[in-house]
């Protein structure tokens, strides 16, 4: 049997020793970063950005969200997303070194809320971790507008023409009774005194002209006050 030099026994011891660390050292992080909870999956160190995950999407906001617990608490309850939201990740952090990510639809985790008991994995020495903090990743999409009903259309009706009352003319001025002339008497031919009377010298004809003028005069004066009452 040949006896191998002190080299390589050296080298063999090396090689052990580091093979041997390297064991040591995921056997030492698998116990650091552990969970009960067979719908996460635990990973050691820390994230904090949605590529990081390489889940898809991008960070949502709380608000996004109705929920229950979360950071300084040891659970966190999701019961319900906002309008519009699909979540492609939710990684909650905690313990001492480590955090655990949720993935809907895998691992026995719904699809959709409510998803409950989320947690951080456990502490070095098995216990349980508060939350540090907790993010989801996904997409949000704006919800689609539904058409306003279209108004009726409004019927104007046409209103009929108003005319304006016709004036009936006023009836027309009567016009003004002529009037008529009275005749003079026959004077005859004794100087205006009848055939039968001495003649006196004294000519009466003229109280008969003036006795006619008056009677016109008082005709004209009768119409003129027709005439101006009818104007009133």
């Amino acid at each position: 049997m040949q006896i191998m030099s002190g080299r390589r026994v050296r080298s063999a011891v090396t090689v052990v020793a580091l093979a041997t660390a390297a064991l040591l050292g995921t056997a030492g992080s698998a116990l650091a970063c552990h969970s009960d909870d067979d719908r996460a999956k635990p990973i050691p160190g820390n994230i904090s950005k949605c590529e990081q995950v390489k889940a898809g999407g991008k960070a949502l906001s709380d608000s996004d969200f109705k929920f229950t617990g979360g950071a300084g608490e040891k659970r966190l309850n999701i019961t319900g997303l906002g309008e519009g939201v699909k979540v492609t990740a939710i990684v909650v952090l905690g313990g001492d070194d480590g955090y655990n990510v949720y993935e809907p639809g895998k691992r026995k985790l719904g699809d959709t809320p409510p998803w409950t008991e989320l947690r951080a994995p456990f502490n070095r020495d098995g216990s349980k971790a508060n939350i540090d903090k907790w993010y989801a990743c996904g997409e949000k999409t704006k919800p689609t507008e539904q058409p306003k009903p279209s108004e009726p259309t409004k019927t104007s009706t046409a209103k009929p023409p108003t005319t304006a009352p016709t004036t009936t003319d006023k009836p027309s001025e009567t016009s003004a009774p002529s009037s008529t002339a009275v005749p003079a008497p026959n004077v005859g031919g004794n100087g205006g005194n009848g055939g039968g009377l001495a003649d006196t010298g004294f000519d009466n004809a003229w109280l008969l002209w003036a006795g006619g003028l008056l009677v016109l005069a008082g005709a004209g004066v009768l119409v003129l006050l027709r005439v101006r009452r009818k104007a009133d």
